[in-house]
């Protein structure tokens, strides 16, 4: 997974974010795989809703598909 820094997430605009709260990055192809399954993961523990789920569903599948 590619990770990124304090600085570099700061420096992200709200819209490379998934949900608000600056929450779920996405701003590339390996942000948006790992997002896809993070939010799998919280939505079988019961920390997503599935609105939120459906949410960085779409966000996610739409930054791979301009890829």
């Amino acid at each position: 997974m590619s990770r990124l820094t304090a600085a570099e997430r700061d420096a992200l605009p709200d819209s490379a974010f998934a949900l608000p709260g600056r929450r779920y990055p996405i701003p590339d192809v390996t942000h948006a795989r790992d997002a896809l399954a993070r939010a799998s993961e919280m939505l079988h523990r019961g920390d997503l809703t599935q609105e939120e789920y459906d949410t960085v569903v779409a966000r996610a599948h739409a930054v791979l598909e301009n890829e």
